[in-house]
């Protein structure tokens, strides 16, 4: 019978944002993610690899993911590992929850290392909407394949002779959820609507994102996480002079001429990969690196958004639902806490989430409370910047947090505990727990 073990988060390391159709418009999943993993393994020892010890590769496992992939990403982590510095004797493997990918990548491999199964694992993300995947239009894809199955060359004419100039027409991808039809700044604007979201409230968050980035960069804070790639060393979203005199001044762009958000206060599409290094504490030891911090708890939540009920849930709530689950399991209060890293899709979706978490209706009759989940300090939200300054690709944003938020801990040196929490597309939201000793 195996013990349960703590797992470790002894490194992260990513390579900066960028706006989409910038720097990396030529870099695909693949470069930048290899480029994220190369610099986290070079700087953990981990280059080079060599022989493995005892029939065992450098680390246990490398567990990633991309939401926007290409058929060519096909077997991506794997080929990630085939591409990169690190011991080609690496298993690898895909995995995808739309924006909660990195956090989940990270939850499959400490749920391992936990159980014994392995000593060691990498996990991460990366994504590009520079190079979205364009596919065959559907009218032409029919067209080629009735073709193909021809036994006949006359057949294969005969199949062909339909094609038409609108088949040349390529199939976009599409921003918005299958099942509504709207994309997710459109459902993010309805529950800003719901939960009286005002545009000051959104804007301010959004200036002190990129403050408090800002801030952290000059300090050196971002030293240990971020490398150099394609002429960037700061993520490119930045705002430094960001105010909410400025922001202010920005038009809506989702919920019509009277609605709150902006091209400021909703994140940008974005390129950019984000890993993590997990292990066991005596794997950490044996090889001379120290822990940051300890993933101590997670959980997974999903909503029903396309329920037709008047007070159904909106699309990004459903933290609002796993946040109290994990503490409850975990014996924790929300006020339990050092450091919030809640991930910034949208100011208003951030804020809608605190707002319900402080609503009694909502804590007594969703969550089954006897009264309020509770009130975070707001001078413990996102301390070194979040997804509004850094950008948002799609798979790396749960590394991102997973690294800076352990980075946090150790830099504080004395105990403590953050909470993560991150929504994600089709009603979903993954959240987790790290605590320093």
């Amino acid at each position: 019978m195996h013990t349960v073990r703590r797992v470790a988060v002894i490194a992260g390391h990513r390579i900066p944002f960028a706006r989409s159709d910038g720097p990396y418009a030529t870099a695909s999943n693949q470069d930048m993610l290899t480029a994220a993993l190369n610099g986290l393994a070079e700087r953990t020892g981990l280059a080079g690899g060599g022989a493995p010890a005892e029939g065992r590769a450098t680390v246990g496992e490398f567990a990633a993911g991309a939401v926007l992939k290409h058929a060519r990403d096909f077997n991506l982590a794997r080929e990630t590992v085939l591409g990169s510095v690190l011991d080609p004797t690496t298993p690898a493997y895909d995995i995808q929850q739309a924006c909660g990918t990195g956090l989940q990548a990270v939850f499959a491999v400490a749920a391992k290392i936990a159980l014994g199964v392995i000593d060691s694992g990498i996990a991460g993300g990366a994504d590009t909407t520079s190079d979205a995947p364009l596919g065959v239009n559907d009218e032409l894809r029919r067209t080629l394949l009735a073709a193909r199955r021809a036994k006949t060359l006359g057949g294969r004419a005969r199949a062909l002779a339909g094609l038409r100039p609108r088949h040349v027409v390529p199939d976009m991808p599409r921003n918005a959820e299958p099942r509504t039809g709207l994309s997710m700044g459109e459902h993010a604007a309805v529950t800003a609507a719901q939960w009286g979201i005002t545009r000051a409230a959104q804007d301010e968050l959004a200036a002190a994102s990129h403050r408090n980035l800002a801030a952290a960069y000059d300090r050196g804070f971002f030293a240990p996480l971020v490398s150099p790639y394609r002429g960037l060393d700061r993520d490119q979203n930045l705002r430094p002079d960001s105010t909410r005199e400025k922001l202010a001044r920005l038009k809506p762009v989702y919920g019509g001429p009277g609605g709150t958000m902006t091209a400021g206060n909703s994140t940008p599409l974005t390129d950019g990969a984000a890993v993590v290094l997990l292990g066991s504490e005596e794997w950490a030891a044996a090889r001379g690196l120290t822990p940051l911090a300890y993933l101590t708890a997670y959980e997974t939540a999903a909503v029903d958004f396309v329920s037709d009920r008047p007070d159904a849930d909106g699309l990004l709530m459903a933290p609002a639902y796993a946040v109290p689950r994990m503490l409850e399991r975990a014996g924790l209060g929300l006020g339990d806490f050092d450091f919030y890293e809640i991930h910034e899709a949208f100011a208003s979706q951030v804020l809608a989430t605190l707002a319900a978490w402080e609503d009694k209706a909502f804590c007594a009759d969703r969550l089954r409370l006897a009264g309020p989940l509770g009130t975070i300090d707001r001078a413990r939200l996102n301390v070194a910047g979040s997804s509004l300054a850094t950008g948002h690709p799609f798979a790396a944003t749960g590394a991102r947090i997973v690294g800076t938020l352990a980075q946090l801990l150790a830099e504080r040196g004395s105990p403590g505990r953050g909470l993560i929490s991150i929504c994600a597309a089709g009603g979903q939201g993954v959240t987790a727990v790290l605590e320093r000793p």
